[in-house]
């Protein structure tokens, strides 16, 4: 392959073009079905991590453990006792986490998500509504 594209190469390129430019940097076909945009995306991605030395070391054995099922999502156990804030549409909603389940306005509830969908009207994890999996990311 020749020198590797720039971003705007990426940007200025059709669809036929992203996906032979795919197949040259990765050595295999694009995957099917794959939009324009996640195309350049993951390109992109793929250029700047060459660009600047490929990925780190300790990343690239966390993501080989993870294709092979030894990496489990992490999440942060709730403990009871514990309390969760979270500001929406300027109101404060503080829920407080029991040995029967979550309480809020009152109420028990057996999930966050339960209680997110009360307060936003629409449904959200309710981990991820509370910030919890940020936290666990981290």
């Amino acid at each position: 392959m020749t020198a590797l594209p720039t971003l705007a190469d990426l940007e200025a390129m059709d669809r036929s073009s992203l996906v032979t430019c795919w197949s040259e940097i990765f050595g295999r076909p694009a995957p099917r079905g794959i939009s324009q945009p996640f195309l350049r995306r993951f390109l992109a991605a793929e250029i700047q991590a060459r660009r600047s030395g490929g990925l780190a070391p300790g990343f690239r054995s966390r993501l080989d453990r993870t294709s092979r099922g030894e990496v489990k999502a992490s999440t942060r156990a709730l403990k009871p006792g514990g309390r969760l804030m979270r500001e929406w549409n300027g109101a404060t909603h503080v829920v407080d986490v029991t040995e029967d389940g979550y309480h809020w306005n009152g109420r028990r509830y057996r999930s966050l998500s339960a209680i997110a969908r009360e307060i936003t009207g629409a449904h959200w994890s309710g981990p991820r509504f509370f910030g919890l999996n940020a936290a666990a990311a981290s």
